[in-house]
């Protein structure tokens, strides 16, 4: 190999280059090891939420029930009402867009999804800063709950953190 670029090797030679190995399967190896890992995240957080649920008196089962576990969980920390105005929320959002013309865009329907939205988000932060205050904590954990909210629910669900009741 006197000026041969790695660009310029064939399959067998870099096979050869990399002791047997072939890109394809160290890329191969890379992805599995990173989808293990997020599989075993994914069932911390399961258990983290089950945990949420159990410390505050509802069963855990109710955790893992997709849609019924924001009610649940909405219902534990502030009053189900804005779970459903939420979820509404969203609802029309997702109208919205389904109806929306991406060539024509039509200014009256981009300012009632910008303020559905708007209106969907400050409900989520005020969720979150109450989902921190009925377990003991107060707004520097809710910003954490805000930017790093699967670390933060582990911690919640994990560490020694008491249900305190629904902050009203």
């Amino acid at each position: 190999m006197e000026a041969t670029t790695a660009l310029a090797l064939t399959p067998e030679q870099q096979e050869a280059a990399l002791g047997g190995a072939t890109v394809g399967g160290i890329l191969g190896l890379g992805a599995g090891i990173i989808f293990t890992a997020l599989i075993v995240f994914w069932i911390f957080q399961i258990i983290a939420y089950w945990k949420l649920f159990t410390k505050a008196g509802e069963p855990g089962w109710k955790s893992i029930i997709p849609i019924y576990n924001g009610y649940v969980q909405y219902k534990i920390t502030w009053k189900p009402m804005w779970f459903w105005i939420a979820f509404v929320a969203m609802f029309v959002l997702n109208l919205l867009n389904q109806f929306s013309n991406p060539d024509a865009p039509n200014t009256a329907i981009i300012i009632i999804t910008t303020i559905v939205l708007i209106i969907n988000i400050v409900i989520q932060i005020m969720a979150t800063v109450k989902l921190s205050r009925a377990y003991g904590h107060g707004i520097g954990f809710a910003i954490g709950l805000i930017f790093l909210y699967p670390i933060f629910i582990l911690i919640l669900g994990y560490g020694k953190s008491e249900y305190k009741g629904a902050d009203l």
